[in-house]
């Protein structure tokens, strides 16, 4: 039997990770785990699909592969959620900022394939967050983060171990996660 992995796409927030999962989901039908969060739901966003949207009280009694407080909200992903997708999946694939990524590649080393997704212009980032429709006051205080900042760059504990796109035209990264793919 193949090993199971999770596919882990990180990077700053508006590059592209949620497209990246979709696309891999529907593709290579990886099962995609769902994290939790105590923000808020976008408009678009439903609870169990998008995020488990907790409170700070339901979120601590979670039993949590990592956790992180991110623009004033907590988010965190767990180890039951892996194994729920590996039950009829060969592949994860999940969501995390730099942080989570680091956690995942040092808790389950080769089972985690890091992919780090940057752009070539940061404006093309606020953009972005315009565009899915964050509001002003959101994008600001996401931009303005110390999270944000960490997130721009590849950390050097995933330096050799992170496979690295820059997501700037949708042919060429999808081309270049095909190719990952075919490695594993």
């Amino acid at each position: 039997m193949e090993k199971k992995k999770v596919f882990v796409i990180t990077g700053a927030t508006g590059s592209g990770k949620t497209t990246v999962a979709r696309y891999l989901k529907k593709k290579y039908d990886m099962f995609k785990v769902i994290t939790h969060t105590t923000r808020t739901p976008r408009s678009n966003e439903k609870d169990g699909v998008d995020y488990y949207f907790e409170n700070r009280d339901s979120m601590q009694k979670l039993h949590l592969l990592e956790q992180v407080e991110y623009d004033h909200h907590w988010y965190g992903s767990s180890l039951e959620g892996l194994k729920q997708g590996w039950r009829n999946h060969q592949f994860d694939v999940i969501v995390l900022d730099t942080k989570g990524a680091i956690t995942y590649k040092e808790k389950l080393g080769d089972q985690a394939v890091i992919i780090f997704l940057t752009v070539s212009h940061l404006k093309k980032l606020a953009e972005r967050l315009k565009a899915r429709g964050d509001l002003k006051k959101a994008i600001t205080s996401r931009l303005n983060s110390a999270e944000y900042e960490r997130d721009l760059t590849l950390p050097p504990e995933l330096k050799g171990k992170a496979h690295v796109i820059v997501n700037d035209r949708w042919k060429e990264t999808t081309a270049k996660l095909d190719r990952i793919l075919r490695q594993k």
